[in-house]
């Protein structure tokens, strides 16, 4: 088809079949054959030639400017179309004749076409050396998005990247997560495949129980094996990249093998098919849900369509394609007609037939999908034609801020206003191009509905979309989707069904990962993902519900911490009570006896023993924590400085007793006494505050000791610190202990170094046994075990030193003399 313009498009349509050549390469191949008419590729062609009458009538685009056509058939055959793109481009095809008047065709500024993925690839990766602009209505194979192979590609369908996306969003929708791809051995298939299998890994949306490439030719021997394949797999949908002419090979053998209950899922390619839709397949097909292109309105294309005549002189715009078409169309033959057709009641064609009394596709107007994307490339290059004319001179786009002319125009000009067109066609779509030259993505949803009567229809239930705002969307009408179950509902299609609460996914060895078995989750993790909780909640016996963890620490509330409790306010009040003894009986000789000053400092110490051990009962916290090691640290000393002094004076004041040794009381007068409990104790504090100010304990929530358990602690901060607070005591006591060893056989009545002596042995074992007991006692043990040692020494010296003196207090007063303490008259 050609038309003369002052610029001209060219345009690759399939209008005619092609034979199928050998190419096994054996014998050299025979030239391809065109055959046949394709009904709809010479619809698109029609539609290109109305987009440009109407551009070429429209006052406000491309005004003074007329644009012309060339159109080649490329017969759907890679050599046939690409050996036409380079005759267009190049302008070295045979001349057109066209009337008397005009021969020839120039070069074309851009082209319409290709329909195959397969075509537009080889023809692109040409043109594009040359920057020659290609639209494509058809191709959608996403490796056409690539810029540097293909820079001068643009197309008005979106690319399989988005269908692919498109299908994943519906099967997400449905909750389809196991199906099976089926793809046409090309281009478009493979890529799509390709496609799908990283869209998914990556969205981890689902899995595909099989991956087939369906022959190109009718091996049925291949068609048999696959068709068996999913018959066998479990995924109840299928999803195929597919052209309707080879759909009918598969769908012939689920026929003959009776493979029912599947959902269908159509690309773009089949999904309007009308070969499909008969009484034979329905039955399998019915309920498919597709991806289509995007339906538009064109104004007047039908009026244009019913205009066109054939030429018995084959000298029209149209060449012979019209006389194919009108004898296809009207099944009958132009004069002179072939040898035997009239003989055989075939009829003459006179070219004056009436279009509008036919039922053709060709006609059909009520849903424009192709040919509103052949329209759209149409504009695509007009408005960028238009924008390039309106340039305003010294202020254009290239070197030396100059415009383009159509006298001097290179093709990459024109590519440069494409990349930026920007334009909304009368249906209200905006049209415009991203930087790897795909459209704005729209898709349709179709479904295939099966009516009672045995028809079929085609209805519309959703769209998919990407916007600047939400990104891609799908929008479904479920409502009006016809079902093709017993159920009318969705079918499922899993692999494996989700795990219930309190187990989680175990994947099958060399299976997808949509392919698990589910095993009880382990204490601490939940659902079927087998989450862990978080740090502090645990699962409960159900394993679906994280529930805060018991916690554990020794409490007021405790029947071991209230018995603890109770222990220490007895301890203190017994202290409180001897010491009321002691103040009331302070003058008798029992309690003035080696020094009664040291022993209400004792008394006093043993009070804040007794006292510090509450501080290791109850939730820590940072002060108590901080001030339960001081203070017993610094308790324990003063009370064991205090029996250490008492023991040094019973000593010095042996040594006195002997001829020559009264200088040793002056050093171990009351004054001096004070100073030594004082220095010691204040060794104690230093290394308390050093402590606490170097790494200070701080309380801690274990979860060592219990999964399901927080064990709240005071770590100790640093364990050096620890170890000499207790090392001091023990020192301390040792000395005590061994100088009251010492004295022990003096001949006083009442030798105080004797209790003393008991009181540190029983004192030293007690913290002897303190530390591997500590050691080895987790959690609140830990804390219970240094409370009873600090309990059960500080009754250990209370009873030792003081128990006796009350004893002869209370209930033996006679013994309360100074001679019954001296020795001396002691009454029995």
């Amino acid at each position: 088809m050609h038309k003369t313009g002052d610029v001209v498009l060219g345009g690759l349509f399939q209008v005619h079949f092609s034979s199928v050549t050998d190419l096994s390469f054996t014998s050299q191949p025979q030239q391809p054959t065109c055959h046949g008419v394709y009904v709809l590729g010479f619809k698109l062609a029609q539609t290109m030639a109305f987009a440009i009458d109407e551009i070429n009538r429209n006052t406000n685009l491309l005004p003074n400017v007329t644009l012309g056509y060339t159109v080649y058939d490329n017969c759907l055959e890679l050599g046939i179309g690409f050996r036409g793109a380079l005759s267009l481009a190049s302008g070295q095809e045979d001349q057109i004749v066209v009337d008397d008047t005009c021969v020839g065709n120039p070069p074309v500024v851009g082209i319409v076409g290709d329909s195959s993925s397969t075509n537009s690839i080889a023809i692109s990766s040409v043109l594009g050396l040359y920057r020659v602009p290609m639209v494509s209505y058809f191709a959608t194979c996403s490796c056409l998005s690539d810029r540097q192979k293909y820079p001068s590609f643009f197309r008005t369908i979106p690319s399989d990247a988005f269908q692919v996306r498109a299908m994943i969003q519906i099967l997400k929708h449905f909750g389809w997560t196991w199906a099976g791809l089926l793809v046409i051995d090309d281009d478009y298939g493979l890529h799509a495949a390709r496609s799908f299998q990283s869209e998914l890994s990556v969205s981890g949306e689902g899995c595909l129980a099989y991956t087939e490439v369906l022959p190109w030719d009718k091996d049925t021997d291949e068609l048999r094996r696959i068709v068996d394949v999913m018959k066998k797999s479990t995924a109840r949908v299928v999803i195929v990249f597919e052209i309707p002419s080879r759909m009918i090979s598969l769908m012939e053998e689920v026929v003959r093998q009776n493979v029912t209950g599947l959902q269908w899922i159509a690309s773009e390619a089949w999904a309007e098919s009308a070969v499909l839709q008969t009484p034979h397949f329905m039955p399998y097909l019915g309920g498919t849900l597709g991806i289509t292109i995007r339906r538009g309105e064109i104004p007047g294309l039908r009026e244009f369509l019913l205009q066109i005549r054939p030429d018995q002189h084959h000298n029209s715009n149209y060449g012979n394609s019209m006389v194919r078409f009108w004898e296809f169309t009207f099944q009958c033959r132009f004069a002179p007609a072939p040898a035997g057709w009239v003989e055989g009641g075939g009829a003459i064609c006179t070219g004056q037939e009436d279009l509008g009394n036919v039922d053709t596709e060709y006609l059909d107007i009520s849903n424009l999908r192709p040919e509103y994307n052949v329209y759209k490339a149409v504009y695509a290059l007009a408005h960028s034609l238009d924008d390039m004319l309106r340039c305003k001179p010294r202020r254009g786009p290239f070197s030396g801020d100059s415009c383009a002319t159509l006298q001097s125009l290179e093709p990459w000009q024109l590519v440069y206003y494409m990349e930026r067109v920007n334009f909304t066609t009368p249906s209200g779509d905006q049209v415009s191009f991203d930087e790897n030259g795909d459209v704005v993505p729209i898709y349709d949803v179709i479904n295939w509905l099966w009516l009672p009567d045995g028809s079929t229809t085609v209805q519309n239930v959703g769209e998919v979309k990407r916007t600047a705002f939400k990104g891609e969307e799908l929008i479904l009408n479920e409502d009006k989707i016809f079902w093709n179950f017993e159920s009318k509902k969705p079918p499922r299609s899993v692999c494996s069904e989700s795990c219930p609460p309190g187990t989680h996914m175990v994947r099958r060895k060399a299976e997808p990962e949509c392919c698990f078995d589910c095993i009880p989750c382990s204490e601490g993790k939940i659902t079927n993902k087998s989450s862990s909780c978080p740090e502090d909640f645990w699962s409960n016996p159900q394993r679906d519900l994280c529930i805060p963890k018991k916690t554990e620490f020794l409490s007021y509330h405790d029947p071991l911490g209230i018995c603890l409790t109770a222990t220490s306010l007895l301890g203190t009040f017994i202290c409180v009570v001897v010491l009321g003894i002691f103040i009331y009986h302070c003058t008798t000789p029992i309690v003035r006896a080696n020094n009664s000053e040291l022993s209400f400092q004792l008394l006093l110490s043993l009070m804040l023993c007794f006292l510090c051990s509450l501080l290791f009962i109850g939730r820590p916290r940072m002060w108590t924590c901080q001030l339960r090691h001081a203070a017993f640290g610094i308790s324990f000393v003063l009370c064991v400085s205090c029996i250490l002094v008492k023991t040094m004076v019973v000593l010095a004041v042996f040594k006195a007793s002997k001829p020559g040794g009264g200088a040793s009381l002056k050093w171990f007068g009351a004054m001096q006494q004070r100073g030594t409990v004082l220095f010691l104790t204040s060794i104690q504090a230093a290394i308390c505050t050093t402590w606490l100010v170097s790494s200070s304990p701080t309380p801690h929530k274990n979860t060592q000791y219990h999964n399901d358990k927080i064990v709240y602690e005071c770590a100790v901060g640093s364990t050096v610190g620890f170890a000499v607070l207790l090392g001091y005591i023990g020192v301390l006591a040792f000395l005590s202990f061994l100088i009251a060893f010492l004295v022990r056989n003096l001949p006083d009545s009442f030798n105080e170094a004797k209790l003393i002596t008991f009181s540190m042995l029983i004192f030293c074992a007690v913290w002897v046994a303190f530390v591997p007991a500590y050691i080895s006692s987790p959690g609140k043990l830990a804390d219970a075990v240094e409370v009873f040692a600090i309990l059960a020494s500080s009754f250990g010296l209370l009873i030792t030193l003081f128990g006796p003196k009350c004893y002869i207090i209370l209930l033996r007063p006679e013994m309360n003399t100074k001679k019954a303490v001296m020795g001396r008259g002691i009454v029995s």
